[in-house]
């Protein structure tokens, strides 16, 4: 198994890792070694299914020393990673030539480099895309990828002719822009369009009845086997943890206010707004006078004296009573899990969003700027489950009165009865652990047979 750079890719590639090992497949799991440090222990009965190979990255000039994920980084200094991942092309070759017993790389987005290898070991490739069918879908097929029909920014803001039923994904303008910052030479489209060509089977993180629709696109445009692989909610299983002082205030608190009526905010570890924006967006959180917890990381190679002035002066004291802001790390699942949240505004992650849904609480949508963040705010829009906060199509700037409109259709206001509703109903879906592991022996199965 060999996942993209980022902790969104790394960890559903170990959950994976972890259904197959079980189904008495040995894994070997590559990444590089800080990544692979930040991964959770893994069960005893696991341990001799699953191996790590520590691949370390190379010199790159541009990219920080001690690097080696995403969420170190500004989204501008992303193309020096994907420099340094190329080169780790040589030490995985070494590694599979002497590892005769491989007979299946799985594997994500980036590395275009991998099939010409694999076809001369006679590995079979299977391409897990951790993103969900319609953002693939809105890709579109291969010869579209590498130079079809759309050929400016304003082309990928309109639905593509082959999403033939009644859909709203597609881009906004200002999101069009800012993926390009974190390009390399060599596009993620190409890097994708590459693999895709040459791999099996795609594997997607979603199932049938959630997307349908896309699902059947994807298989006519493709013309190869599609597996959904599930959505792979989180375990719930340590969500009561006792143990954590941070978790025990946080609990206290939440525990004092009513049930549904706190709003969290988390903008995922990979978005940096400005601080302009990051202002607006406190104002409004501010101006909506609900009770929230709100999670601000300091952006990426940002000094902390830097880092605090992202937050309004006095901003905090004007808020105390009903307001918390966490710096840091937050127990995302154990926040979203008690009965006082009523809400997420959320950057639109897809595991972000997974965890949401998969407890059964409403989205207010935030997209980032940068992957298919915005086509899953759009996503959501269409099926009801979340609101987007409005912005300017061409540069992305909002007002703090949007922002606590939005906030409160999605946790107060009658207008927003029916998608309260409807988020509660999804849990069925995004929450059914049976239904994920089920899309997962399907996929076990499909890969065996190869």
């Amino acid at each position: 198994m060999f996942p993209w750079l980022a902790y969104g890719h790394i960890a559903p590639y170990l959950q994976v890792a972890k259904f197959l090992a079980q189904k008495n497949h040995h894994i070997y799991y590559v990444s590089t070694p800080k990544n692979i440090s930040r991964l959770p222990q893994l069960p005893p009965t696991l341990c001799s299914n699953i191996t790590f190979i520590p691949l370390s990255l190379p010199h790159v000039d541009g990219l920080p020393p001690g690097v080696e994920s995403t969420s170190e980084l500004p989204i501008h200094k992303v193309p020096y990673l994907k420099k340094s991942f190329d080169k780790l092309e040589t030490q995985l070759t070494e590694f599979l030539e002497r590892s005769p017993q491989i007979k299946l790389i799985i594997h994500d987005f980036a590395p275009y480099w991998l099939p010409p290898m694999a076809n001369q070991l006679r590995i079979n490739l299977v391409c897990f895309s951790i993103f969900n069918a319609s953002s693939n879908a809105f890709l579109g097929s291969t010869s579209e990828m590498l130079g079809g029909s759309r050929k400016s920014p304003e082309d990928f803001t309109v639905v593509p002719t082959w999403m033939d039923y009644p859909n709203n994904i597609a881009f906004k303008l200002h999101e069009t822009f800012s993926h390009k910052e974190c390009e390399d030479i060599v596009s993620d489209v190409e890097r994708y369009a590459t693999v895709l060509l040459n791999c099996k089977i795609l594997t997607l993180r979603t199932c049938y009845e959630f997307e349908p629709e896309a699902l059947r696109v994807l298989g006519k445009i493709h013309q190869k086997p599609i597996v959904p692989l599930g959505l792979l909610p989180p375990s719930l299983s340590n969500i009561e943890y006792k143990g954590d002082e941070n978790w025990k205030a946080l609990k206290k608190w939440l525990d004092s206010k009513q049930e549904k009526s706190v709003f969290y905010v988390a903008l995922g570890s990979e978005v940096s707004l400005s601080q302009q924006s990051m202002h607006e967006l406190a104002f409004g959180i501010e101006k909506s006078g609900l009770p929230f917890i709100w999670v601000v990381r300091k952006p990426p190679l940002v000094e902390e004296q830097f880092a605090e002035v992202m937050i309004p002066p006095e901003f905090e004291e004007r808020v105390s009573k009903r307001g918390m802001v966490l710096r840091g790390w937050a127990p995302q699942l154990r926040i979203l899990a008690h009965s006082s949240v009523g809400g997420f505004l959320t950057h639109c992650g897809w595991s972000s969003v997974i965890e949401s849904l998969g407890l059964g609480k409403p989205l207010i949508l935030f997209p980032g700027g940068s992957a298919d963040l915005g086509l899953i705010a759009r996503l959501m829009h269409w099926k009801k489950v979340g609101f987007e906060i409005e912005r300017n199509d061409v540069d992305g700037s909002f007002k703090s009165d949007l922002v606590a409109a939005c906030i409160k259709r999605v946790m107060v206001d009658p207008e927003g009865e029916q998608l309260r509703a409807n988020a509660l109903a999804m849990k069925e879906i995004f929450g059914n652990v049976e239904l994920s592991n089920k899309c997962l022996d399907e996929f076990t199965q499909l890969i065996e047979n190869i």
